[in-house]
């Protein structure tokens, strides 16, 4: 936005004060043309196009991207990133984005310095060894003596190579339950091999028993947790059986397949064995005065003494806007208004030739009058 001032101008009269026989008078000045005071950005927000890459981001309000140019820290309204062929992200010249990488376990320390952003193509979530299995859900009263029921579920050890593990509970009494374990069909040894229930179908023999015996390689030791507090703990009423062993923790390897980036910034990586982990996070600044940012060229800005030090942190925080990820911003200008100004000009323009037009047909009836 460009603003305007007087250049010279000319007193041909100045100002008085009032007196007892007359009151105060204005100066009488005349301008003698303009001359440009001050040419400001304008960083409101512009409207959002959708374009579905997923390293496309749009600022939802306040703040700047934050770019390297070698040492030098640019910043930018223009989200259009992608990755290199080492998996820097990178704006369309090379520039890198700025922000925080994530450690092994995905947490992110948004109070450490900003580096730049890379995505490990090649990373890996590495195996965990199972050392619980959560078996909950109802062991039927109903059923007989002598019958049983299964359940089984996928182990790890921790090379990340898959065991079957299968529960098994015969009914030896009323009330009164043993349970057995197989690893790849083989017999495991437990801790306790009775479970017991009271009259209200609760519980009452110890909720974690241990597997051993045929513990998958250099996993922790295994066990069996009944006694659960919440969800699904192990009962026994009335009715259709239900036991099922509905989670466990350790996974297999996994290979990072494809990411997305989140509201706050976070790149959250997808990976082959169904976990997701945080990678990274952009990190947006915001300027007490962006009017005072010095434009770069190529879309980006440096800061400048005016425009006050970057304020550096996480989407969503302070005065920071959100992202939207999968969109671009696109200009702020209106250009609906910019042409109705346009045509108001021009008709402007055309009404004032014809003023200066109309003088000069009178002027030149008025000596043609005195011939």
């Amino acid at each position: 936005m460009v603003t305007f001032q007087e250049a010279l101008t000319q007193q041909l009269r100045g100002a008085s004060g009032s007196g007892t026989d007359r009151g105060g008078i204005n100066p009488l000045q005349i301008g003698l043309g303009t001359q440009v005071a001050s040419i400001d950005g304008i960083f409101t927000q512009g409207a959002s196009q959708v374009t579905g890459r997923a390293t496309d981001m749009a600022i939802q309000g306040d703040g700047f991207f934050i770019v390297s140019k070698g040492a030098e820290q640019l910043y930018t309204r223009a989200g259009s990133f992608n990755f290199d062929e080492v998996g820097n992200l990178v704006s369309p010249l090379g520039l890198r984005v700025m922000g925080w990488m994530a450690d092994a376990s995905g947490a992110i320390d948004a109070n450490a310095p900003i580096e730049e952003l890379q995505l490990p193509l090649s990373q890996v979530i590495d195996p965990q060894p199972t050392s619980t299995v959560d078996i909950g859900g109802n062991l039927s009263a109903s059923l007989a003596v002598g019958e049983f029921s299964t359940t089984s579920i996928t182990i790890y050890d921790s090379l990340g190579e898959a065991h079957e593990l299968q529960a098994i509970f015969t009914k030896t009494a009323d009330n009164t339950w043993s349970i057995a374990a197989e690893i790849n069909g083989a017999a495991a040894t437990l801790s306790s091999t009775t479970i017991t229930f009271g009259s209200d179908g609760a519980l009452t023999s110890a909720g974690s028993i241990t597997v051993g015996g045929i513990t998958p390689p250099g996993a922790d030791p295994l066990s069996f947790d009944l006694a659960l507090d919440g969800t699904s703990p192990m009962v026994q009423f009335g009715g259709p059986g239900s036991a099922e062993a509905w989670a466990k923790d350790g996974n297999a390897i996994g290979f990072l397949r494809e990411f997305g980036i989140s509201n706050d910034g976070s790149i959250v990586g997808s990976f082959s064995n169904g976990w997701t982990k945080i990678l990274g996070r952009v990190a947006l600044a915001t300027f007490n005065n962006p009017a005072g940012l010095e434009r770069n060229g190529e879309s980006v800005f440096s800061d400048s003494v005016n425009s006050g030090e970057p304020l550096v942190g996480e989407a969503g925080t302070g005065n920071r806007g959100l992202l939207a990820a999968g969109t671009l911003e696109m200009s702020n200008v209106d250009l609906a208004q910019e042409f109705t100004n346009l045509i108001i000009a021009q008709r402007g323009f055309q009404a004032n030739s014809r003023i200066i037009t109309a003088s000069d047909e009178v002027l030149a009836d008025l000596v043609n009058m005195k011939r």
